[in-house]
């Protein structure tokens, strides 16, 4: 090890031991015992990295932080992640230690990744000092990808599972809330700006709002599926406000009976899920359950891989030109100063006002039209006309140009094609 690369260690460790010695001085009993715990660590790690270079022509160990202080996050990058070590994607011939920020979105997630990846809170010093040496990226597991863009979950086995204990609590839990057992359910999800302020105290409560979407929107679809012979479950962790609905089979469970174990247990036991962009839906995809994803915007991030799923998008107005953005449009029109390469790539709130570009709501009717469609097709007994399979055979080519090496396997609700043939021009 050279002499700068030494000096270049002991900047960075001073540096670090005087800033939470620091704190460790100013803070109150929990900071000092805090503090000190993390100083310890600190100072343990120092050898460990030491000694896993030394390792590395032998056994190449990394290290990564979870995002787990949004539940989407914390269900779909450990499962990509694992998807790809089972196809052959990601080297499996490492040895990968996750961290887990505290507080986590969700107990019940948390304990069950413990079960089958390797957690500790020393990687996170492991991760610290490790960066403090040259050819650290070596060291670090690769970040997962957000979205199942390459078709992973549907080539790849499910990793999660419930021990015999959770399935019977499961099953107690669902007759507590008013299922009867073996009863079929939905679960559904509108995004509204609660969970986000509540979980960053408002910080980046409006970045994302053009995701947003109205409850009151799936009433109607919930009392339909339940007319099907469905409990309609109505997800969220923290929402805005309460489901409107007098049908006994349509519950309010996010304002009601909300657990952490429950939130997994529902979105990995139900028939399908109906919702839109919010993380929660990632749970089930996790457990491989078919999706109908509504108000899905950015368009050109919409699920593609999954064979059973289905969607449909918010449509884009242009307020000055008083008119709906073609999808043709939305793939190809190019906007210089903007991180997205293309209007359907549009990640923040923000840029949609900029462009003076509206993100407009489905309706009860188009969300109640797809939730009717992923019942027929599930129960076999769907029927699409050929001119159905014409509009979406137009509209595919469109949304591919992004995903050329990907096999799309989704389809877009056929109700909303029908409706809005003007849009594939």
């Amino acid at each position: 090890m050279s002499f700068g690369v030494r000096a270049g260690i002991l900047r960075e460790g001073s540096s670090l031991v005087r800033s939470q010695a620091a704190q460790i001085r100013s803070g109150g009993p929990g900071t000092v015992a805090q503090k000190g715990k993390t100083l310890l660590l600190i100072l343990l790690a120092v050898p460990a990295v030491v000694l896993i270079r030394a390792l590395r022509p032998l056994l190449l160990v990394r290290f990564r932080s979870i995002r787990s202080k949004t539940i989407g996050h914390l269900a779909i990058n450990p499962e990509l992640y694992l998807c790809e070590r089972d196809l052959g994607i990601a080297d499996s011939r490492t040895f990968d230690i996750f961290y887990m920020p505290q507080p986590v979105s969700n107990r019940q997630l948390e304990k069950m990744w413990r079960r089958v990846l390797r957690v500790s809170r020393f990687a996170n010093e492991l991760l610290r000092v490790s960066r403090w040496f040259p050819w650290h990226e070596h060291h670090a597991i690769p970040k997962p990808w957000d979205q199942d863009s390459h078709g992973l979950l549907a080539r790849a086995p499910v990793h999660l599972s419930f021990t015999a204990e959770e399935e019977s609590l499961g099953r107690a839990n669902l007759e507590g809330i008013g299922l009867p057992e073996g009863a079929p359910f939905v679960c559904f999800h509108s995004r509204d700006a609660a969970y986000v302020n509540t979980t960053y105290r408002g910080k980046y409560g409006d970045i994302h709002d053009y995701r947003d979407s109205a409850i009151r929107s799936f009433g109607p679809a919930a009392e339909e599926l339940a007319h099907r012979g469905y409990f309609a479950i109505r997800m969220g962790a923290v929402v805005e406000e309460p489901l409107n609905t007098s049908h006994a089979m349509v519950i309010d469970y996010a304002t009601r009976h909300r657990t952490d174990f429950l939130d997994i247990f529902l979105l990995a036991k139900c028939s399908f899920f109906l919702g839109g962009t919010a993380g929660i839906y990632t749970i089930s995809a996790v457990f491989r359950r078919p999706l109908a994803s509504v108000n899905w915007i950015p368009l050109g991030m919409a699920p593609i891989s999954g064979r059973r799923d289905l969607f449909i998008p918010k449509k884009l107005w242009l307020r000055k030109e008083r008119r709906f953005m073609t999808f043709r449009e939305i793939f190809e029109t190019r906007i210089k100063g903007f991180p997205a390469p293309t209007i359907g790539f549009l990640s923040e709130s923000r840029h949609y006002e900029q462009l003076g570009i509206e993100a407009i709501e489905n309706t009860p009717e188009e969300i109640t039209a797809l939730a009717v469609e992923m019942d027929e097709r599930l129960k076999g007994v769907w029927q699409a006309s050929e001119e159905d399979e014409e509009l979406q055979r137009r509209f595919w080519p469109l949304f591919k140009g992004r995903y050329s090496d990907v096999k799309i396997l989704t389809r877009i609700g056929t109700d909303f094609l029908r409706q809005n043939r003007e849009l594939l021009d």
